[in-house]
């Protein structure tokens, strides 16, 4: 039985989610690099007319984007507050 694209994807964000070191907070960024790459895989498929069919760029709120690879933000630090 074949995976669904929901499924895939989730495969995917978990994937990310692990290779990242399992940082908290970006649920949401893993999820959408992992639609996205469904997304080029799907759109990377030969048209009808047997032509390459390209997916459009997308851009994500975070990260830098370098060759139609996303390079995640700088993990954030937790400051201290200190007594005075």
């Amino acid at each position: 039985m074949a995976e669904t694209r929901e499924e895939w994807i989730k495969k995917r964000a978990y994937t990310l989610w692990e290779e990242e070191g399992y940082p908290t907070g970006r649920e949401s960024i893993h999820w959408e690099q992992a639609r996205y790459e469904r997304e080029a895989l799907e759109g990377s498929a030969a048209s009808s007319k047997g032509k390459e069919v390209k997916p459009k760029a997308k851009r994500t709120a975070t990260g830098a984007k370098t060759n139609g690879v996303v390079t995640p933000a700088p993990k954030r630090t937790a400051s201290r507050k200190t007594a005075s």
